[in-house]
């Protein structure tokens, strides 16, 4: 199997540029209920509780990303309970614009997108004694409609029901980041020959394959749904910039490291840590920052 990224790995935040950072602010604040943790000025650092999700520099007038292009489909948001997710649920369908709710079967998930139309998921995953495994050992997930009234049973009174002051809970996490991609083979090639993630779901006939480290469902998705081999998105459109890992400890990321060397990959200093983390950077088979990162 080769080397294989340290299992207690996952994603951080996403790096996003906006077209107007003060719309953005106020959409990831009132629709989404961050907070804002850091403004430098140049980049605006929204999350939940101390924990960044979305970070956001400007790029003033910036055009919508092309549609056939790789990049963002949507980073997710993971919510620690199936109660927060309905309270979520009433949250943005009274501000925001839904595109879908489904059961992945292993979670359950709404999808909307931002004023500069980046991709966002906001889920909760079910009880992992509930996922089941397919004979080749992937995981069985799927794409249903979501039952909307069995999630709303979630909430029992009226202190359930979010607010003015709303605001993500504690233990909201990124979930994953999912990417359109130029060709599935080369993510293959890359996060799980040169990250050492798993495959845990091959759907390849579909056009899309899922990495994790260890045995979450997944931590990064790709899929061609964009088209083979298309363009990265040009530089006067709104993209995603970067998107990190979060690694356990030193000693995983120097392990990560040597395996990167020993695959030719191009490591590059993090200019950017946020909230004191250290790390580095290497681009995926797109071009994509990814930013490997000690967790703090």
């Amino acid at each position: 199997m080769g080397f294989a990224i340290d299992p207690r790995t996952r994603p951080g935040w996403v790096r996003l540029s906006v077209s107007d950072v003060e719309r953005s602010i106020a959409f990831y604040r009132e629709v989404l209920g961050m907070v804002k943790l850091r403004d430098s000025g140049e980049e605006v650092v929204m999350g939940a509780g101390s924990e960044p999700l979305v970070a956001l520099r400007e790029q003033r007038g910036a055009r919508p990303k092309p549609q056939r292009s790789t990049g963002l489909y949507h980073f997710a948001v993971l919510l620690p309970s199936r109660r927060e997710l309905a309270r979520a649920y009433l949250r943005i369908s009274e501000r925001w614009f839904l595109h879908g709710a489904s059961d992945h079967l292993v979670s359950e998930a709404l999808y909307l997108s931002d004023p500069d139309g980046h991709g966002i998921e906001v889920y909760a995953d079910r009880p992992r004694s509930t996922w089941r495994r397919l004979p080749t050992g992937e995981l069985s997930m799927d794409t249903l409609p979501l039952d909307l009234r069995s999630l709303l049973s979630e909430l029992r009174d009226e202190d359930d029901v979010p607010g003015e002051g709303y605001r993500l809970p504690e233990g909201t996490v990124m979930g994953h980041v999912h990417l359109h991609v130029s060709r599935l083979e080369r993510a293959r090639a890359f996060y799980r020959g040169a990250l050492g993630m798993n495959v845990t779901f091959d759907w390849s006939r579909y056009g899309a394959l899922f990495f994790a480290a260890g045995d979450y469902h997944h931590h990064v998705g790709a899929n061609v749904w964009a088209g083979i081999d298309a363009p990265r998105p040009p530089p006067e459109s709104v993209r995603l910039l970067s998107f990190s890992l979060l690694l356990p400890d030193e000693r995983s990321l120097e392990d990560l490291l040597a395996h990167l060397r020993s695959m030719n990959v191009r490591i590059s200093e993090d200019p950017e840590p946020l909230a004191g983390r250290y790390g580095f950077v290497v681009k995926d088979q797109d071009g994509n920052d990814v930013e490997l990162v000690v967790r703090g």
